[in-house]
């Protein structure tokens, strides 16, 4: 379907691609991996037309139609989101468009003179309209914005009015609706919450097309793929299977080219001492020529290229209280949208409790009430003797200082910590070498989580309250994080739509639905095996 034959490609003085080759034929499911900046996003503007490989070719099968998704969305306002991801499907959009124009003109009393001609265009549109299953397009289309989580109201509103990341699900339901030839998605899973999400990966399991995916969420692409190609050194490697097996034939592959190397190494080491020992003697003069040339002709095999693994250490937090947070008879409500009635709440010491709901069930309110950003509007709430709370939301992003550099941004966190140490702490963090002098201003979203988190966990608190932690984070960074906060000693409430960072880290479930609250004693996997389900308010299966 799409082929890529021997392209090379460079962005500035970035080398990306050097004779690479890769293709996703009908039916493949295939997971794109590689660093960031390893030329993930222009692969897929190269498969689109949308910029040129420098040499090589891009060739598609004639006729084929491609849907992109990616990070940029571009501008969408003056339609519904229905109608915006109709628009995506062609000429069906701009039918309903017209019958809509003209249902108008015919309520309307100062048309009445042109009431015949409307009708009878009317008809023509109608027509039209019911021959390229119209109707049908628009339930689907409903289908399609439901299942990421959109309410009718919100269906039905002006799509201008939504923020960044619906109108992301948006443009992700244009494409969905199209069932393209071949899909191409840049980081489908960003935005979405648990339950999309896993509606998600059910609709690209039974699509039948060509699939091409980037995403942060392990347990998301792993469920999908069924082959990886990786961008590595400007070389397209292909694998079959799905991350895990990934993941053991590269470790495989990596300790077979040390060995190799290292056998190498012991074998020239052997040679030189030799030419070294006798080239001075006349009687070895043709063995060591013979031998210098021999040297000459092998092919270096070379060290393979470690990745670098982050790993960040937490200093102990001071201990806390048994009691860590209690909420006694709460009552929070939004004008008449009641979230929580009467709410008996008790996080104990080193309890790790994740909070499951679906949208608005009040996941993010409760994680607000527990940090103090809002107040209940009856009840209360107590947090225990000696707790030192660290408080960790999107907001939190957009209070770093633009001006300031990620190490200046650190430095004034901790003025009594030295210069290395805060180097090794950006270091854990992702942020090597150079990266650290780079303004706040300039940073990804990905970029800030990691430096907010950084500092919140350099002077370790003893209560955790993450509000989706894992956004914007690549896989390292997230198993970095999974793997510093399984050994952290304190106590956590956290919300996250990472499926992965559930099962390794949470020890309680509190789950939010329309019936109430229920509290589970073990964790994310205990809770899926005892209810049969994923996310609250989905059926199993």
């Amino acid at each position: 379907m799409i082929r890529l034959d021997n392209i090379s490609k460079q962005n500035g003085h970035q080398i990306l691609f050097i004779d690479a080759s890769m293709g996703v034929l009908k039916g493949e499911k295939v997971g794109l991996v590689g660093p960031n900046g390893a030329g993930k996003t222009t692969l897929f503007r190269m498969m689109t037309g949308q910029e040129p490989p420098d040499d090589g070719l891009v060739v598609t099968d004639p006729g084929i139609t491609i849907g992109y998704f990616s990070q940029d969305v571009g501008e969408m306002s003056g339609q519904s989101a229905v109608a915006a991801v109709m628009d995506g499907v062609g000429p069906v959009s701009a039918l309903a468009a017209e019958m809509a124009a003209l249902e108008a003109d015919m309520a309307d009393p100062d048309k009445a003179d042109q009431f015949d001609a409307v009708i009878e265009r009317y008809g023509e549109v109608q027509h039209q309209f019911e021959e390229l299953d119209g109707y049908a397009l628009e339930a689907r289309a409903r289908e399609v914005l439901a299942g990421l989580s959109f309410s009718q109201e919100r269906m039905d509103g002006d799509v201008g009015l939504l923020s960044g990341g619906w109108k992301m699900r948006v443009a992700l339901a244009r494409i969905l609706l199209m069932r393209p030839d071949a899909m191409l998605l840049d980081e489908p899973s960003n935005h979405l919450d648990l339950e999309s999400l896993i509606w998600l990966e059910n609709f690209l399991k039974t699509y039948d097309g060509a699939l091409l995916m980037t995403s942060h969420d392990r347990a998301f692409m792993n469920r999908i793929i069924n082959k990886v190609v990786e961008i590595d050194a400007g070389q397209l490697i292909t694998y079959s299977g799905d991350l895990d097996f990934y993941d053991q034939q590269r470790a495989l592959t990596e300790q077979q080219r040390q060995a190799q190397y290292e056998r190498q190494q012991a074998m020239l080491a052997k040679e030189i001492k030799f030419i070294e020992r006798f080239k001075a003697r006349a009687s070895h003069a043709a063995q060591v020529q013979s031998r210098v040339k021999k040297l000459d002709k092998i092919e270096r095999v070379e060290a393979p290229r470690r990745r670098q693994t982050i790993q960040f250490e937490f200093a102990s937090p001071p201990r806390s209280g048994e009691d860590v947070v209690a909420l006694k008879g709460v009552n929070k409500a939004y004008g008449e949208h009641r979230i929580y009635a009467d709410l008996d709440f008790l996080v104990r010491r080193r309890e790790r409790w994740c909070v499951l709901g679906a949208n608005g069930a009040g996941k993010s309110t409760l994680l607000k009430l527990v940090a103090g950003a809002d107040a209940p509007d009856a009840g209360a709430v107590n947090i225990g003797a000696s707790v030192k709370m660290g408080y960790f939301a999107q907001h939190a992003m957009d209070l770093l200082d633009g001006d300031e550099t990620i190490f200046e941004s650190l430095e004034r966190s901790f003025p009594q910590a030295g210069q290395g140490v805060l180097r090794n702490l950006a270091g854990c963090f992702g942020f090597s070498g150079d990266d650290v002098e780079k303004p706040c201003r300039v940073l990804s979203g990905g970029e800030k989580a990691r430096l907010v988190m950084a500092k919140m966990l350099f002077d370790p608190p003893n209560l955790l309250v993450l509000d989706e932690p894992t956004n914007h984070l690549d896989m390292a960074t997230k198993e970095m994080l999974v793997a510093a906060l399984a050994d952290f000693e304190g106590t956590m409430l956290f919300v996250s739509h990472d499926r992965h960072f559930l099962a390794a880290l949470s020890n309680r479930v509190l789950e939010l639905t329309p019936e109430g609250v229920h509290q589970y004693g073990g964790g994310y996997t205990e809770y899926v095996a005892r209810t049969g389900q994923e996310a609250p308010g989905l059926h199993p299966g």
